[in-house]
């Protein structure tokens, strides 16, 4: 995903006293002009997916070991 500008955002699981943890979204580098985009973000030990349209929309979340079939399933062309 080079070259494609990322962003901070705050993480849902920040504590409520000021103490925040951030994710940074980036934006894949297969995305295309039209806008429809999906952004990936590392997330205390998960993989987290989205609609970037929709940032605060549904989310896909996959431990290390979903998140690698599934890059496996994509580079196979199996889904």
């Amino acid at each position: 995903m080079a070259g494609v500008p990322s962003r901070w955002i705050k993480s849902s699981y920040s504590a409520q006293n000021g103490e925040c943890t951030e994710v940074r979204w980036t934006k894949s580098s297969h995305s295309n002009q039209n806008g429809e985009c999906t952004e990936v973000a590392a997330a205390s030990g998960r993989t987290e997916v989205r609609d970037s349209k929709r940032p605060g929309g549904p989310r896909l979340a996959f431990d290390a070991g979903a998140w690698s079939v599934f890059l496996a399933g994509v580079a196979g062309s199996a889904l």
